[in-house]
């Protein structure tokens, strides 16, 4: 009998807990609509962790690491979908820990990730991000490839972004891969720098606004006409 007792104590347990799990996530997957309805990125990262406590699965944790690193929390994004290498990684997964580790300054990490993504549907913003990466590891002959199929497949209404200045501004993709092909150039020989000038007027001249190129060739121009020093007499 008090086995009995005991055991209807503990289903009842169970059936009340199977309803307070299931209340939470009715609560938290309103919750979550609400937030996203009042644009509340932390209310909606709160509400996402907790139904992918209550309810885990691939698809809530990596919707959740993305929200992290669309809002700039990078660190966050890649404790929660990890750093390595992975066939069986979703898209969004990997597309989140190749911007994560690029924006930590993590270039060989992030390259890997980049490649995944290229190797399942490449396309001329890949190609930008895989030739940048490599230009930056120092990889300036596998560059180029990706630069000459980024400049022969970027429509004209493709645009890419840039952060240097205060104000982010976007050019045309075409004219970003020009300047990537002058940087090579110059990698490659140093001692020909009007080549690079060369390269880089004409991404100019397709962008007039891209201030990233415009720094690029005073850099270059500086190099080549470095300031005369004067001597001072004792």
């Amino acid at each position: 009998m008090k086995n009995f007792v005991l055991l209807s104590m503990c289903a009842i347990g169970f059936i009340g807990a199977a309803q307070t799990n299931t209340e939470l996530q009715k609560h938290y997957e309103a919750f979550y609509k609400q937030m996203r309805l009042q644009g509340d990125v932390d209310g909606v990262i709160n509400a996402m962790t907790h139904l992918n406590v209550l309810s885990p699965s691939i698809e809530r944790r990596d919707t959740l690491a993305f929200i992290y690193a669309n809002d700039g929390q990078h660190l966050q994004a890649l404790n929660t979908v990890g750093i390595e290498k992975n066939a069986n990684d979703s898209d969004l997964a990997v597309q989140v820990k190749a911007i994560s580790l690029k924006a930590l300054n993590q270039p060989k990490r992030a390259l890997e990730q980049f490649e995944v993504l290229n190797a399942r549907t490449p396309n001329p913003y890949l190609a930008y991000e895989l030739a940048d990466l490599k230009i930056q590891t120092g990889d300036n002959d596998g560059a180029v490839t990706h630069i000459e199929y980024g400049i022969a497949n970027a429509k004209d209404d493709m645009k890419y972004a840039f952060y240097e200045r205060q104000q982010p501004y976007e050019v045309a993709l075409k004219a970003a891969f020009i300047h990537l092909k002058a940087l090579v150039q110059y990698n490659k020989d140093k001692e020909n720098i009007d080549a690079a000038v060369t390269l880089i007027d004409e991404a100019l001249a397709i962008d007039p606004n891209f201030n990233l190129a415009s720094l690029s060739k005073q850099a270059l121009e500086a190099r080549k006409n470095p300031p005369a020093t004067t001597e001072t007499k004792e």
